[in-house]
């Protein structure tokens, strides 16, 4: 049976967003929000909630945010048997949201994680996956190990940030690289697309739509307009394209189709307040398009 290998984290993530444009250096009146967070994870229940077989690979700690995101995730249908429970809390992030609900600034507690030998216990399940999606947040010595059990399947990354996006550009040499999601900033930074000989790239601009490069074409395509209400928050967004874009593969779209499918699940997450849309089906997203 085909299904997909995420490796990476597991967190709750911290929301406020004020309820007016904000004042520096003072309290703002608004809303605050606590849910399973964690692009790995959230790109692994995003797979699971639309139906495609999906494990997770992660770490966690023995406390009560590990209760939090493990149970969204595993009513989702992913199978967590190679998460483990270590000795630290439960990674934590704290997003500070404009009253667009546009990302303001954060703060990433990250103490709970992964080791190379966590992936060489799932090195059988990664290296028989019809897709493995590494979480830019790895350790670089964690992302090589998954990387190098992944093989000849094809490995999917989104860098998360311009500083990662320089790690995952010296791990790139010698390794098949799937699919690269990132935003503008992260390939612009380092120059990205010539470096990592990418069988796809997929620059992701937020409102103004995504450009898909692969070999000698060039797929653009526009952002799809959130339901009502409208954006509530973007925690997720490019999650959500990167684990729709994969399921939409595996079930035999091709790459405007797939890109398409993406930009529908990104809009439907974007007008919930969790990072997944926890209604999210394939039947949703179609309504989208």
């Amino acid at each position: 049976m085909a299904h997909v290998v995420v490796v990476g984290g597991i967190n709750v993530d911290v929301c406020a967003r004020p309820s007016a444009p904000s004042v520096p250096a003072t309290s703002n009146p608004g809303g605050v929000t606590m849910t399973p967070g964690g692009v790995g994870r959230n790109i692994a229940e995003n797979l699971a909630r639309l139906g495609t077989a999906t494990h997770l690979v992660g770490a966690v700690g023995a406390d009560r945010f590990a209760e939090i995101a493990l149970a969204a995730t595993g009513q989702a249908g992913v199978d967590l048997s190679h998460v483990r429970t270590v000795e630290a809390p439960t990674g934590t992030y704290v997003a500070l949201l404009d009253h667009d609900g546009e990302l303001a600034g954060g703060v990433s507690d990250m103490r709970a994680h992964l080791t190379t030998d966590d992936v060489a216990a799932a090195a059988d399940l990664i290296a028989t996956a019809s897709w493995v999606v590494l979480d830019g947040n790895l350790a670089p010595e964690v992302m090589a190990a998954a990387w190098d059990a992944a093989g000849d399947v094809p490995v999917a990354i989104d860098p998360v940030s311009v500083p990662k996006t320089a790690v995952l550009a010296s791990l790139a040499p010698g390794r098949r690289l799937g699919l690269l999601s990132a935003g503008t900033a992260e390939l612009a930074a380092v120059g990205l697309i010539g470096e990592v000989g990418a069988d796809m790239v997929w620059e992701r601009r937020g409102t103004g739509g995504s450009r898909l490069i692969r070999g000698s074409s060039v797929h653009e395509s526009p952002a799809i307009a959130p339901p009502p209400p409208g954006v509530v928050d973007v925690t997720g967004a490019g999650d959500a394209m990167l684990a729709a874009f994969c399921h939409a593969s595996l079930a035999g779209a091709d790459v405007e189709e797939a890109v398409r499918f993406a930009h529908g699940a990104a809009a439907l997450t974007v007008a919930c307040p969790q990072a997944v849309r926890p209604d999210l089906s394939v039947e949703l997203v179609r309504s989208m398009l």
